[in-house]
């Protein structure tokens, strides 16, 4: 399974929470391979499932694209609980 986590630029808020999702399935006992990525490149880009902000999500879903929206990107506990809810 590919993860792919979005924001608007690719860089810092992505990377952070690619790590947090790592460690999120870790701990959930699901295997994934996880990256980062900028909005412009997930559209080119195949993935099972892309994580990011609302606002970011909402501009990558076309109707094929397996998305997942947070409200706080950084909260742990919203991110397990996205998680469990999507993958299982």
């Amino acid at each position: 399974m590919k993860i792919l986590v979005v924001c608007g630029n690719g860089l810092g808020s992505s990377f952070i929470v690619e790590m947090n999702v790592k460690k999120a399935l870790q701990e959930l006992g699901i295997e994934a391979d996880v990256s980062h990525t900028d909005l412009a490149t997930s559209k080119t880009e195949p993935a099972d499932y892309y994580i990011g902000s609302r606002e970011i999500m909402d501009q990558l879903n076309d109707g094929t694209r397996k998305t997942i929206s947070l409200l706080n990107l950084f909260d742990m506990n919203e991110l397990k609980e996205a998680l469990q809810a999507n993958l299982s």
